[in-house]
């Protein structure tokens, strides 16, 4: 069904358009919700409340923009909104960026997605945000600040922290994969 009339009938309230509007999106708006998410158990729930609020907010889209652009900011936002939530947050304010190489040759590492994917997940939830966001959907450090209610100077040393981590972890990672090549392993 074309997408206009589908989004006609999902304004509507119709049930089989709806369903079939999550059929057509859930998997890459599910692939998004892993970026922001630790586990696939929290992914699954943010893209269900994503879904929730876009069937009851979409009739304030009003076909300017992209519709599939308009769902990936609600996953986000909801992401976001899941990680202000939690009562235990890491307060991770430190502004003093050590100017280190942060790059990773790659013609030295030969991980899967999925791996890289799973680095990403394992970050503290600030540092995992703040990557996603800059690195994988192109926000400013403004936006990222005023998302988050941090400074710009800390989400650019969370942003740095995170590539740290993530240098770090696929060195070893890379470091393990070629002894156990060298080992026959």
């Amino acid at each position: 069904m074309e997408l206009e009339k589908l989004l006609k009938k999902c304004k509507k309230g119709d049930r089989k358009a709806q369903q079939s509007l999550y059929n057509v999106y859930k998997d890459r708006l599910f692939a998004l919700s892993m970026k922001y998410c630790k586990n696939r158990d929290e992914a699954q729930d943010n893209l269900q409340d994503s879904f929730v609020t876009i069937f009851t907010k979409i009739n304030t889209y009003k076909n300017a923009g992209s519709f599939e652009g308009w769902m990936k900011r609600i996953v986000i936002n909801k992401a976001i909104d899941r990680y202000k939530r939690k009562p235990y947050l890491e307060s991770i304010d430190d502004h003093q960026v050590q100017e280190e190489d942060t790059t990773i040759d790659q013609d030295d590492t030969a991980i899967p997605l999925q791996t890289l994917l799973k680095l990403v997940q394992e970050l503290p939830d600030r540092y995992r945000l703040v990557f996603n966001l800059y690195q994988l959907d192109n926000y400013t450090h403004k936006e990222i600040a005023m998302a988050l209610n941090i400074s710009q100077g800390t989400s650019k040393s969370n942003l740095h922290r995170a590539k740290l981590i993530l240098k770090e972890r696929i060195i070893a990672l890379t470091a393990a994969q070629k002894n156990s090549i060298v080992n026959g392993n």
